[in-house]
């Protein structure tokens, strides 16, 4: 009874349905919304395709590009003021920084188009063109010198430095290297010595500029990855024993990075105070000055002229004054996440069997993170002396070209890993 129901109920169902889909007179095909709609809650939909790239690590990169332009205003915009800057404004460090800063974003949203495998072919010549020129600056009035350090190419719009790229460089190098090595990684010689060789040359031409704050960075950048990539732990503490006991080599040779040595040592020595600590007893007066909240933004004493260089190697210092212990933890704790995002991108690359890709995931977060800690304890006091900045927020053209491409290619991994993981192909 039910059935002959629903039949004798056909005829004006269908009829009902037909009318959904026939056009309302003068309407043509301008008609109403097609049944399908009447099954989809537009206001809820989502998007067919998951997000490309990781939203959170971009913005926490944003927001220290964005306290360090404006930190290095603060920390230069009494220079003028002093003999040496009298010609420049004001604002010039302002928007070189800005400059900088515009061009770093731009070629990083270039880079994020470029696939890993194109990466991975470029490597060696990437080295090769770093190891060209680390000696270009070194040949006399092509290199310019500054502080008796001859570290810079002059381009005219920008003084670029060589050493930043071959942090990039090596990262890519010896991610490179220990995919193509994975085979005799557990021979010590076979799987280091080329390795070896690449960073003691890249060394040797850091120190004659000098720049041992970068070798420093690079050593341990390789060292990483080369335990990151499973060379044998006997084998890692024996460079390690080897690394340390060529830069202690050095530290002994050379008298003035042996008189640093020992004005780190005891700050406070009148002696010591008016020459090799002089920047690290104004450090150590500004954080004191700024306690747990800071003199307030602008409100810097050291800046003006006492602490020297705190637009670039002591900007933390400037932090720390300004915007207290409140301030410097906000800037440590967004750098410690942005490494551990870099390390999580890695380790995914890895585990789709992408190890080039994790490997240069991952050197990129010691390269941040080394250099930031070295950075940020040279400002603390906690480690001698060296001429490194601050990634992402000290002034420097270079540092903050390089530092964006540099992150810039570990969202690619990133958006590699998630494309991969929706069954699509990197």
């Amino acid at each position: 009874m039910s059935i002959a129901a629903d039949r004798a109920q056909g005829p004006s169902l269908m009829s009902r349905l037909k009318s959904l889909f026939k056009p309302s007179s003068g309407e043509g095909r301008d008609a109403g919304p097609l049944p399908v709609r009447d099954f989809v809650n537009i206001s809820t939909a989502q998007p067919s395709r998951l997000m490309g790239f990781d939203q959170p690590l971009m913005w926490v990169v944003l927001a220290l590009l964005l306290t360090g332009l404006v930190m290095v205003y603060s920390a230069t915009i009494a220079l003028p003021d002093s003999p040496r800057f009298s010609n420049y404004t004001p604002t010039y460090f302002f928007q070189r920084h800005i400059i900088s800063i515009t061009m770093g974003i731009s070629v990083a949203a270039v880079v994020t188009q470029i696939p890993m495998s194109t990466w991975e072919k470029l490597a060696p010549w990437l080295f090769v063109a770093s190891l060209v020129l680390l000696i270009i600056v070194l040949i006399p009035h092509v290199g310019k010198v500054v502080y008796g350090a001859r570290r810079w190419l002059p381009l005219g719009f920008m003084n670029f430095q060589p050493s930043e790229l071959a942090k990039l460089a090596i990262v890519l190098y010896a991610s490179d290297y220990m995919v193509r090595k994975m085979d005799v990684k557990e021979h010590f010689f076979r799987a280091v010595t080329p390795m070896a060789v690449a960073v003691g040359v890249v060394g040797l031409l850091l120190l004659a500029e000098p720049d041992m704050g970068a070798f420093m960075v690079i050593a341990t950048i390789a060292m990483a990855i080369l335990f990151l990539g499973g060379v044998n732990g006997k084998m890692f503490t024996l460079i390690t024993a080897v690394l340390l006991g060529a830069f202690m080599l050095m530290i002994t040779l050379s008298p003035w990075r042996r008189e640093r040595i020992f004005a780190y040592l005891d700050p406070w020595d009148e002696k010591n105070a008016l020459g090799k600590a002089y920047q690290l007893t104004h450090s150590l007066i500004a954080f004191g000055r700024g306690e747990i909240f800071g003199e307030g933004l602008g409100s810097s004493v050291e800046k003006l002229h006492y602490l020297p260089e705190a637009h670039t190697d002591f900007l933390l210092a400037v932090i720390g004054e300004e915007l207290g212990f409140i301030g410097v933890a906000g800037v440590v704790l967004a750098f410690f996440w942005v490494v551990v995002r870099l390390f999580n991108i890695g380790r995914q690359a890895i585990a789709l069997d992408r190890v080039f890709s994790g490997l240069v995931a991952q050197g990129v977060a010691v390269w941040l993170g080394a250099q930031g800690f070295i950075n940020m304890g040279v400002n603390l006091g906690v480690l001698p002396t060296k001429g490194l900045t601050l990634p992402l927020m000290s002034f420097g053209g270079s540092g903050i070209l390089l530092n964006c491409i540099a992150l810039a290619i570990c969202l690619r991994v990133d958006m590699e890993n998630r494309q991969l993981m929706r069954g699509g192909r990197a």
